[in-house]
């Protein structure tokens, strides 16, 4: 019997096909992703034995009457026994039902013709009937030019049948594997809910060679990777093929059936007495809002939900670290939740961060995930904690304005609960972008203002040194703010709350949100999104 060996195309080294089997395609000697083919992919992340796969004998469409390409078409069918590029149907993980579609670069680079659009597009009709989730595993090299124009209108036909499955509220999971580019990107690939991106994968419009033909110039290291694509705004996140299944898994998970799991939340009263500490002065809240020692959005994150899974970029060409969201689960129930995130472990993760104060990519990706919140009727939590929005060059030349006029815009009409909790600093409309809350919370110890108190003293007395008298004029404090109407509960810290004694803030905050939830998940989204709108109409 002839032993079957493959070659990785980085290292040159032969690998046993068993071997690889067993490795998931990925090289042993270096770690190379190497080709995974269609039904190999599908054994990988179904449970056994769940994959049926979907009637496909759709003939070749050759409307360029091209000979050699009718050859070599008969010819890879025979060879890999498949129809086309795609292989789809439908599978279970982990119990949950799901519409698959698995392309395959062995089959002409996985160009997409009339075959895979018209494959693709069936894929999300069925599923929009059957109320389906769908997962694609995206990789091509493109248009099937050998099918001229009629290859290109499988780009409008496959984008309109992913838009009218997420109009029905179904959800659609793309992840894009080596190599995705042309027309497969500039189509479904890209519109998907969530979108996952293979270790390493190639993913782009234009090939990097036809770049550097077109530009002359040389393209930098790393360029169209999936994690080039991740830092640039378009790819929600990494996953490894080791990986994959849990993460698929997990995402099913949290949109199966929210409305129904969000009853698994039970009001509960929250008890708390207010701190013993003596009065602390305008100014001594400020300052203790900025300690370095004071919890992030993410602190608050780990202790408070399960299994947070980032999301990450804009989709319109970055991502901001000063922002972070994804889903998690508060007591079982899916949740979205958002925050600001100061950077305080070291000089370079303060950078990182740039100190909390989000760009405009920043807030259009907190619209996108609002926005996807909304469709899948999970509610927002928000943790506010910024001097401000970003304020330079690089924010004003990507509109930093515009970008939090629309969010405003949008949060205020929003049809999922939202809860806004300011846990430290609340700096004017930077702040205000993740303020909009069908309720809004204040920790007693933090602060929100219409802009910083060294800034108000400079403004109006010309003397910055008077941030202090400054702070007390301004009613920043909770207690003042809850007087005025702008919060409407102040969770109170025995002490000034630290990483170190967080838990007892924790405690409250976590029968605080279940009492929210189990209320509002009660109410019509209309209704919700009428209350948010009245709330800022008083004032």
């Amino acid at each position: 019997m002839r032993s079957e060996y493959r070659e990785c195309g980085r290292c040159k080294a032969k690998v046993p096909g068993n071997i690889l089997d067993q490795n998931l395609s990925v090289c042993p000697e270096c770690g190379n992703y190497m080709r995974f083919h269609a039904k190999k992919r599908i054994k990988s992340i179904a449970d056994s034995g769940t994959f049926k796969e979907w009637e496909n004998r759709e003939p070749i469409s050759n409307p360029l009457n091209d000979a050699y390409y009718q050859k070599a078409f008969e010819g890879a069918k025979i060879r890999l026994n498949l129809n086309d590029a795609i292989v789809d149907g439908e599978i279970e993980m982990d119990g949950i039902r799901v519409a698959i579609g698995i392309m395959d670069t062995r089959f002409m680079m996985a160009s997409m013709g009339h075959i895979v659009g018209e494959r693709i597009t069936r894929l999300f009709e069925t599923a929009t009937r059957r109320k389906l989730p769908v997962i694609v595993f995206c990789c091509s090299g493109g248009a099937r030019m050998q099918e001229g124009m009629i290859s290109l209108m499988q780009m409008e036909k496959t984008a309109a049948a992913v838009k009218r499955h997420g109009d029905a509220g179904g959800l659609y999971i793309s992840v894009l594997t080596n190599p995705t580019m042309g027309g497969v990107t500039a189509s479904f690939a890209t519109l998907a809910d969530i979108i996952l991106a293979e270790k390493g994968a190639m993913i782009g419009f234009a090939g990097a060679r036809v770049i550097e033909q077109n530009t002359g110039v040389k393209l930098p290291e790393g360029f169209q990777t999936a994690e080039f694509q991740r830092e640039h705004g378009f790819v929600d996140a990494i996953v490894t093929r080791e990986n994959t299944k849990a993460c698929l898994s997990y995402l099913l998970r949290m949109h199966a059936g929210n409305k129904k799991r969000a009853g698994k939340i039970r009001e509960t009263k929250a008890q708390y007495r207010r701190g013993e500490a003596g009065r602390k002065s305008a100014w001594e809240k400020v300052m203790i809002a900025r300690s370095l020692g004071r919890p992030t959005s993410m602190d608050y994150i780990g202790k408070l939900f399960d299994g947070f899974f980032e999301l990450c970029g804009d989709r319109l060409g970055g991502d901001d670290h000063a922002v972070v969201a994804g889903l998690a689960e508060f007591h079982a129930c899916p949740v979205t939740v958002i925050g600001h995130q100061k950077g305080k472990g070291s000089m370079e993760d303060a950078i990182y961060r740039n100190w909390g104060m989000p760009l405009p990519q920043g807030y259009r990706k907190v619209f996108r995930l609002m926005k996807q919140a909304e469709k899948f009727c999970r509610p927002v939590i928000c943790f506010v904690d910024t001097t401000g929005a970003a304020c330079g060059k690089e924010a004003e030349e990507n509109g930093q304005g515009p970008a939090i006029a629309s969010l405003l815009q949008e949060m205020c009409f929003l049809k999922t609960p939202v809860l806004s909790i300011v846990i430290g600093e609340g700096g004017s409309g930077g702040a205000l972008a993740l303020g909009i809350g069908n309720e809004v919370w204040m920790l007693e110890n933090a602060v929100y203002s219409i802009l910083t108190p060294e800034s108000y003293a400079s403004i109006l007395w010309r003397d910055n040194s008077k941030a202090p008298e400054a702070a007390q004029q301004m009613k920043l404090e909770a207690d003042d703010l809850y007087a005025l109407g702008i919060i409407d509960r102040v969770i109170r810290e025995d002490e000034p709350v630290t990483v170190e004694n967080m838990d007892c803030v924790c405690a409250r905050l976590n029968a605080d949100i279940a009492d929210f939830l189990y209320r509002y998940q009660r109410k019509r989204p209309g209704d919700i999104a009428k209350e948010r709108y009245r709330r800022f109409r008083k004032f």
